[in-house]
């Protein structure tokens, strides 16, 4: 597997992330494709990390080939809108999706009548991945690791831990975790992670699991502690050790949540392989590298690798899914 070289945090402004979505070259690249517009469709609202992935993806690709990028957000959902329109797209590497896992695989269990199937209707390009993000347990626990949060779920009725959706990773973290180690856990649902690690804060829940940047304000201020890394550890966090190596075992504690550039599947072959290398080729970005850094994220990944991780997450996730009995509501 090909990945370019991960540099170090660089915490870089959001503003950097409001510049307009138009990005242009001098120049048209040579060659049948591209020869008009592209445009990068982000099935969730402008402002977050898939469109900031996307807009700095976006203005390489300008810049690579030729063109013109446009990048336009057509979130709702749960992210099959915007999914959607980019399976009725013609099939000329002209619209591409950057969306995230969860429209991807989770949506096929949480949503009725799914209007796009993820395996057939498109082509994977490229993937980003997260490094992971923190477990966190409140002040009330009295727990400093894993370890010890366990000790304490067994001992209360029930854990109250937060989530921000059905089929989320953290709902499926400690699900997963609630069926591993043998205790009950009744998962409290948020619209996102700023109400969820509020309420842990305030000790209204037992804990929560989220971003390094969502967490970071329970964590700061003593009202929760970091007792375990969903995925890689994090150079905020220092001595916090991943679950896997605080002796969880299960595929699920492999997977990342991902980020990934899609065309419809019928989309040419050679058109498919120029996207996928310009994409994979902007690992080498400056302004590529800071926004990864920023975001916690790496890669990205080449097609070969992407279809490859893309297979068994959904394969784990699937499964993961199925064994806790989430449902479309």
């Amino acid at each position: 597997m090909r990945t370019p070289t991960r540099r170090g945090l660089i915490v870089t402004g959001a503003s950097a992330l409001a510049a307009p979505a138009l990005f242009t070259s001098s120049s048209r690249a040579q060659g049948a494709f591209p020869n008009k517009p592209i445009r990068i469709v982000v099935p969730y609202p402008a402002g977050g990390q898939t469109d900031g992935i996307a807009r700095v993806y976006g203005e390489y690709l300008g810049r690579k080939l030729g063109t013109s990028v446009v990048v336009e957000n057509k979130g709702g959902a749960g992210g099959t809108i915007g999914v959607a329109e980019v399976k009725r797209a013609p099939p000329d590497g002209y619209t591409i999706l950057c969306t995230i896992s969860s429209s991807l695989i989770q949506n096929r269990v949480t949503v009725k009548d799914l209007p796009y199937d993820p395996e057939k209707d498109f082509t994977y390009l490229a993937m980003t991945t997260s490094l992971g993000g923190p477990v966190v347990a409140a002040e009330k626990t009295g727990a400093t690791n894993l370890k010890q949060f366990l000790e304490y779920a067994k001992k209360v009725d029930k854990l109250n831990f937060g989530a921000y959706g059905p089929g989320s990773t953290p709902q499926m973290l400690i699900e997963t975790m609630a069926r591993q180690y043998g205790f009950k856990v009744e998962v409290v649902q948020y619209r996102g992670e700023a109400a969820m690690f509020a309420d842990v804060a305030a000790q209204a829940l037992d804990g929560a699991a989220g971003s390094p940047a969502g967490a970071a304000s329970v964590i700061g201020s003593g009202k929760g502690r970091a007792i375990a890394m969903m995925g890689d550890r994090l150079p905020a966090f220092p001595g916090v050790e991943t679950m896997v190596e605080q002796g969880a075992v299960g595929g699920f504690y492999e997977t990342r949540a991902f980020a990934v550039f899609a065309v419809p599947a019928a989309t040419p072959k050679d058109v498919v392989k120029k996207l996928s290398d310009t994409l994979f080729e902007a690992g080498t970005d400056e302004k590529v590298k800071a926004l990864m850094a920023n975001y916690l994220i790496v890669g990205p990944l080449d097609f070969e690798a992407t279809n490859k991780v893309f297979q068994r997450d959904t394969r784990i996730m699937l499964q993961v899914m199925k064994e806790i009995g989430i449902k479309a509501e």
